[in-house]
This record gives C-alpha cells, structure tokens and sequence, in this order.
C-alpha cells in the first residue's frame, strides 16, 4: 500500500511517525557535519525542503528527542555509527523569521524580539533555574518582549553560555528564512534600519560567541556579506551554483521516478518536461519537490508551485525595468536563453542600478536556471528553468504588466481631465504600494543625500510617453529657464500641460504644500508656458502643475493656469 501525501508538512517527526510520504534526506547531516564548517548559508528556492531539511537537524541531534532513534531507523543517516552514537547529544536553537513580514522598522524588530522571548520560554523548562547565578538570571529574566535592542541582538549569544553552564554541550543554531524579514524591509523602505539591527545581532550570535557548536542558515537569497554578514569571517554560502549539498534539496531524477512507482504513475517524460531542470553546481535534473508533491496528491500535471508564494520584487523590477529587460525576458519565454553579468550576492540598493540584478533574483528564486557561467567574470548564460517556470511567468508577468497598464490608464485620465484628488490618490497609492526605499536614492548616496526628483521624473515621463495626441518633451528650454516635463498638443483643443518636479525642503519649506507652492511659483516666474503663447494656445487651455516629494512622500498641485491665483501665491514667503 503506497503511503500517504502530505502536501506542506514540514515536520519530520509526523512524517516518520505516521509513515507518510516521505524522501530521505539524511545524507545532508553527514555532510553537513563532517565538513566542519562554523557558519553556512544555503539558499535555494521556496518550497524546497529548507524548512523541513532544519526540523530533521534539528529531530536529530536534540537531546529532547534521544528517546526516538525509530525515527531514524532505516534511513540513510542510521547506517554510519558515528552518527547514532551523536543522535540526541548536541542541545539545538531553532530560530524561523518565515512570519516576520511586517510594513515597518518597529513591527519587525517587535516580531523578532517576540520570536527570541518565545526561545527563552520554552528552554525555561529544560533548565533548572537554581543552577544560574545571580548575573545569569538577571539576563535571562531581562529577555521579554519590551527588551531593549541590545539584549536581543545578544540574546542567542547569551542562550548559549547558558547551555554550557548548565552542563549541556555547546549548541547547534538553526535559522530558517533568515531573508524573509530583509524582502519586506527594502518593500517597504526600512531596509537600512533593519540591516543595521540584523548586523548586530548576526555578530553576536555568529561571530563573537564562543559557546556555539555550529549554525545552519537558510534562505533564498544570497545577502551581500557587505551589509548583514559584515565581517562575519565564519561563514560559509552555499548558492545554487556551489557543489556542495548539490542534491539534498530537491529531488533527484531517480527519487521522483521512484516515487510514480509507489503510486503507480507512467508518464515519465511528462512530468520531466514540467517539473525537472534545476541545476545546482554540477547537479543537473533536479526536480521541484513541492510540485512533484502535489502532482503525486493529484495524479494531475498542473503548475502547482506557482500558487506557492508570489515574487512581488520580481515584478516590480521587470515592470520598472528599461526596454532590454523586457526584450530579454521575451526571448527567456520563447524558451531561448540569454548571456548577462550576473552576481548572486544581492545588495538592495543597488537592484535598479547594477546590471543583471534582476536575473539573480530570478535565479535565486528558481525561474531560470544557469547553463553556463563564470565566477570570475560574473558571465552567466541562462534561461527558463523548465515548462512549469515557463508558465508561472508568463501568467505573472502578465498580471503584473496588466495591473502597471491600468495604473498606468488611471493616472493619464485624471490628469487630462485636471482631477487633482485623484491624481494625489493614485500617486499616494503608488509610492506605498510600488515604489521602494531605494527607488529615490542615488546610487551610493547616504540617507542625507537622497534626491527623488530624477526618478520621480523619469516614473512620471514614463506615464505619459505613449500620449500620441501630445508632443512631450522632458528638460527643454522655454521662458527664462528649463523645464521639467512639457506635454504639446497636437489639437489647440487639448490641454497644453507643463510639470514641475520638487524637493521637499525642511529648512525652507513647511511642509509639501509649500513646496508645490514653489514649484509653480518657478514656473510662472522663469514663464515657462512661452512656448504655448509662440503656439498660439490660450492661457485658459494651459495648465500647470507643481509635484513635490519627500521620501516616498508626494503631493500635487496646480491647475489651469488662468484660474490660479498667481497674486497671492507670489506674495507667499
């Protein structure tokens, strides 16, 4: 009788216990211990067994679970003495920041805090309290979720000295998704802070303590080591295109073939094309587990890991990203490949900036795979990882670049019809919902330094470009000075539109308001409309307007230029 499926446990402990469904993976714990290494990082992509792979290091070597070597039993790992003698010896930290997805700083860092409070109450059990001295209970008491910053950055460090005093071995720590919370950060524009906070707390956790047997960290992306692994000297990174643990994620040819057998299942070559093609280092045929999972449940070929999680980073990039992106990503849907400079460490503020970046994200994530490259030059051929990829983007992109044409569709109408409310409303919405913190700054500038009008200017150029009743043109000369965006219409009948973009000034400026105030005030003095008179276009067909921004912050004002009240506006201070 064929066991059962259980599509997303990831506990190994039911899947043993109750004989379900399961692939042995247990060679990773022999290679992973047997290489010595202090600190390592693996990344592959979602729904590959990271979770599940941690649970079972975790099962293994807790001495809470000494009692339960059935577990193990027939398995790869039980077959080397060494490895049943270690079974339940070494004390195991599992930390997850899967659910830390939070829209600010304060909510992260309380989410984190929470988690690492949470660890202390559980150990609380297994230690006896009478054995600390009077320094070890003030620490550990001082762990709550009120905690300052400082206790939790050093909290794990501190757990461990307290497993050596009480007489344990020094501890394994596993840290699942260590990544999650950094994707949400850069959504949401708080990415410096929490890279400072994480920093801190990986030095002292990683670096400076002495009392760790060894980490395990996984994720799917590869942090630059500039930012949060700084100086972290320890560690070890496995990437999608190392050859270490190349076949313990994911599984392999042989294993899915294997496993149709169980259940009886024949269309081999089918369920190759769909779900096969992950290569990872020299390991090629590579089959998605969750989606051979699912295939297995529903004896149905289907993209099933498409419903599995959404790459929102994704698609903002390709949606932002200049004409080449999207030719490149029309030739990796036709099923054709392309050769680009590609680095697979990520650094955030440098994703709409430095080249390639978006294919390691795509690497990274699993949709393409790399046929060729060379770590030196950076040089990486890719293309679609396999047909279940090929679709999952194609729908996505879709979607994405859908949902930019109705934005898109929705700003241009309330402009040409000078709804200020909603073009503030779609505005607002936009700069929450699609621009990042990164998206405003300057390529190597610091927080001080940020100037958001060029790519204000270039989003809202974009916008409006396609306007085939206007004659638009960006930075040209009219009046006494420059303007920023002017929009001629073809008809004398249309509106005739120029644009100024601003930067929130705090030593000068009161708030948005006034620096919209300024912005017009710049176009009225410098007349940039001339060109609208020498056109013969009426000053009550002319309308101006004034962006300000700050941050993400926007605001916008203005109107038709005959009915503004330029008297009062010019006597303003």
């Amino acid at each position: 009788m064929s066991r059962i499926i259980t599509p997303g446990t990831q506990s190994f402990v039911k899947l043993r216990q109750n004989n379900y469904f399961y692939v042995d993976k247990t060679k990773f714990i022999k290679e992973w211990w047997n290489g010595g290494i202090d600190v390592t990082l693996i990344t592959r992509p979602r729904r590959f067994g990271k979770t599940l792979m941690l649970d079972t290091v975790r099962t293994f070597f807790s001495p809470r679970f000494a009692d339960r070597s059935d577990l193990f039993e027939g398995l790869e790992i039980w077959d080397d003495e060494q490895f049943r003698n270690l079974q339940g010896k070494i004390p195991v930290i599992f930390v997850s920041f899967a659910n830390i997805k939070e829209k600010n700083y304060a909510a992260a860092v309380e989410q984190i805090k929470k988690c690492l409070n949470d660890l202390y109450d559980d150990f609380s059990r297994q230690f006896d309290m009478n054995l600390f001295s009077e320094r070890e209970k003030k620490q550990f008491d001082s762990v709550q979720d009120d905690m300052s910053d400082t206790t939790a950055k050093t909290s794990l460090n501190y757990l461990c000295k307290h497993f050596v005093s009480q007489g344990y071995a020094k501890p394994i720590i596993l840290l699942d998704e260590y990544d999650t919370p950094l994707h949400e950060a850069w959504s949401n524009g708080y990415c410096d802070e929490l890279v400072d906070f994480l920093h801190g707390f990986f030095n002292s956790t990683f670096k400076t303590n002495h009392n760790i047997e060894r980490a395990l960290i996984t994720g799917i992306t590869r942090v630059a080591k500039e930012s949060i692994f700084y100086d972290l000297n320890n560690l070890e990174v496995v990437s999608t295109t190392s050859d270490l643990y190349t076949d313990c994620f994911g599984f392999t040819e042989e294993e899915v073939f294997a496993a149709m057998d169980e259940y009886g299942l024949t269309n081999k070559s089918e369920v190759k094309q769909w779900y096969d093609g992950f290569i990872f280092g020299t390991q090629q045929k590579i089959y998605n587990p969750w989606s051979i999972i699912g295939y297995l449940s529903k004896k149905r070929i289907a993209p099933y890991w498409g419903n599995s999680s959404s790459n929102s980073l994704i698609g903002t990039l390709i949606c932002s990203g200049d004409d080449t992106i999207k030719e490149e990503t029309e030739k990796l849907l036709k099923g054709e490949s392309i050769i680009t400079k590609l680095d697979e460490q990520i650094v955030f503020s440098e994703l709409y900036t430095k080249e390639g970046a978006i294919w390691s994200f795509f690497m990274a994530s699993g949709y393409v795979k790399p046929l060729y490259f060379n770590l030196a030059t950076k040089i990486y051929e890719i293309t679609v990882t396999n047909l279940e990829s090929k679709m999952i983007l194609e729908d996505q992109i879709s979607t994405w670049f859908y949902e930019a044409r109705t934005a898109k569709n929705k700003f241009i109408i309330s402009l040409l019809k000078n709804d200020l409310d909603a073009m503030n409303i779609w505005m607002t919405n936009i700069t929450k919902s699609v621009f990042r913190y990164f998206d405003t700054a300057n390529p190597g500038k610091s927080k001080q330094e940020i100037r958001p009008e060029t790519f204000y200017h270039a989003f809202v150029l974009g916008l409006i470009i396609d306007l085939k009743q206007y004659e638009i043109s960006s930075n040209g000369d009219s009046g006494y000075g420059r303007y920023d965006v002017m929009l001629m219409p073809k008809k004398q009948s249309d509106h005739a539109i120029v644009i100024e973009f601003k930067i929130h000034r705090s030593k000068t400026e009161k708030d948005l308001y006034k620096t919209c105030d300024n912005a017009l005030k710049q176009i009225y003095e410098n007349e940039y409309i001339t060109k609208f008179k020498e056109n013969n276009i009426t000053l009550e067909n002319i309308y101006v307007y004034g962006f300000a921004f700050k941050g993400k912050k926007v605001h916008i004002k203005g109107g038709a230029y005959a009915k503004i009240d330029w008297q009062s506006l010019l006597q303003q201070k």
